[in-house]
């Protein structure tokens, strides 16, 4: 007897439209190479909570190719785009037209991307040998960077209180407890394997083995989105460079879902551009008709608390909305773009409100 249908509680994912009994009874029984990863504990989160949206995570780059018949129509429903499409990458910084303009009140500005080496698993599926193998490898590729890149690992085992209250107060530490990674088997033996790099002027970092091997991020005060896309353009390339001297690795690229991560909603450049603005008149004007314009402009709005969090004053957080089907130069134009644009509409909105 086969591994019974799941009861999937988020009735209105994509795992749930997608993962039919057909499918199910097809691939239930395999388990991946890399991390022997089931499609089970893929979709572990879509059937012990009832508010997913997608649902389902990779383990490995495997997962995408073992159980494509779930993940692929998935991922093309999620990012809209047709079952032929490819990815293409491009980090050329001189290609981006312009930057966000001087007067745009911007607090500062974040890029971040995930990557991962090829040969380990992905964090939902990774074992503990091959996370610590990631780790190992992540300090001898960090001990190579070089001027303004090179900086400190902080692993999160025997981490010094003090030095933990540090990347507290620099809101770099990323934490365990969130139940959606515990579900989907990232905090497996929480927190060996883990750390925090980051450069002296605390403008580059990287976590290792989060909800994926690494979250490359590139961050500064002000509005310079140019020169934060350069610094994280030079970052990736010198630690790819290092991990390939290291290792003979190279950064997994799929030519169908571009940059391998973990949640297939990072797909392709599993890039988020984001900068801190003040937006009083569209606060006047009200967050729905913000929403509505910012879906026009293909960029997100968020309360400066994060992804869930509530909203301070008026001050957003506006990235682009896309990951796949753009490259990485695409998303960044298109997010310095847009919040010039919401600014000069925001002067209009301060006059028409009396602000």
């Amino acid at each position: 007897m086969g591994e019974p249908f799941p009861d999937i509680k988020s009735k209105h994912s994509l795992v749930a439209k997608h993962v039919t009994k057909e499918r199910w009874d097809k691939l239930a029984a395999h388990k991946t190479a890399t991390s022997g990863f089931t499609l089970k504990q893929a979709i572990a989160c879509a059937v012990e909570f009832d508010n997913q949206h997608c649902g389902i995570y990779a383990g490995d780059w495997d997962s995408y190719k073992d159980f494509k018949d779930v993940f692929d129509p998935i991922i093309q429903e999620y990012h809209g785009i047709s079952p032929d499409a490819v990815h293409t990458s491009d980090m050329e910084v001189e290609k981006i037209k312009g930057n966000i303009n001087t007067e745009v009140p911007v607090h500062s500005v974040r890029i971040r991307v995930g990557r991962s080496i090829d040969g380990f698993g992905l964090s939902p599926g990774i074992t503990k040998e091959q996370r610590v193998g990631v780790e190992n490898l992540m300090k001898s590729a960090f001990a190579k960077l070089s001027g303004d890149l090179s900086g400190n690992y902080y692993p999160l085992t025997g981490m010094d209180e003090k030095v933990r209250q540090q990347l507290v107060d620099d809101h770099f530490l990323f934490m365990s407890g969130d139940r959606n990674l515990q579900v989907a088997g990232m905090e497996r033996d929480w927190p060996e394997g883990r750390g925090i790099f980051h450069n002296a002027e605390k403008t580059f970092l990287v976590w290792v083995n989060e909800e994926d091997q690494l979250r490359i991020i590139s961050m500064q005060k002000g509005g310079d989105v140019r020169g934060v896309f350069e610094r994280l353009a030079r970052g990736i390339k010198a630690v790819g460079d290092s991990v390939k001297a290291e290792s003979g690795k190279d950064f997994m690229l799929d030519s169908k879902y571009g940059y391998v991560h973990s949640c297939p909603t990072n797909l392709g450049t599993g890039m988020r551009a984001s900068v801190h603005v003040d937006l009083p008149g569209w606060t006047k004007e009200g967050l729905e008709a913000l929403k509505k314009r910012c879906e026009e402009l293909k960029v997100q709005p968020r309360g400066t608390r994060g992804e869930s969090g509530g909203q301070t004053g008026h001050t957003y957080d506006i990235s682009n909305k896309h990951r796949l089907g753009y490259s990485e130069v695409e998303l960044v134009q298109c997010m310095i773009d847009g919040v010039n644009t919401l600014y000069a509409e925001d002067v209009a909105l301060q006059k028409k409100h009396g602000i």
